[in-house]
């Protein structure tokens, strides 16, 4: 959240937020930045908690129940941003998150943003998309509300 305060992003994108949990990512970026938001989850059992958030923050969420696997290029199209936070959680989840990020990609997302406090399968992740041209590994830090640190792909631009 953080990052996204300090980058000029238009009001009104499309932001798709997979693996959201309760959704405070995504809420997030319905409240602040005036986007429209669709959040993913395999776990339809979030969902009530994330209405409830919503609710609370006054926004409207879409939500829809699939794993990060199970998103199709239909599924992503028409979407501007990808967002997933601490979504690294899991070895096997590298080689998932490529492929969804690859689908993303195809399907014309502008740009994709994982942050993790800094994983193996982050990492793993980082290194296969540090060799493209226009992805940026990051170590980003904050020192309030609590100082905590943590580690970001951006891949593509929307600013």
């Amino acid at each position: 959240m953080d990052f996204l305060d300090r980058q000029r992003i238009p009001p009104g994108l499309r932001i798709m937020d997979v693996g959201c949990g309760w959704g405070l990512l995504g809420i997030y970026c319905a409240k602040t930045l005036g986007a429209e938001v669709t959040s993913v989850d395999s776990d339809p059992e979030v969902f009530p908690f994330l209405d409830l958030h919503a609710g609370i923050n006054k926004v409207k969420i879409t939500t829809m129940k699939r794993g990060l696997g199970g998103l199709t290029v239909g599924d992503l199209q028409g979407f501007d941003v990808l967002v997933g936070a601490d979504v690294c959680f899991w070895d096997n989840l590298a080689p998932v998150l490529k492929r969804l990020i690859n689908r993303a990609l195809k399907a014309s997302v502008r740009m994709v943003l994982i942050s993790d406090p800094g994983r193996q399968p982050f990492y793993d992740l980082a290194e296969y998309y540090s060799k493209w041209n226009g992805a940026e590994i990051m170590d980003w830090r904050i020192k309030s509300p609590k100082k905590m640190d943590g580690r970001i792909i951006k891949i593509g631009a929307i600013f």
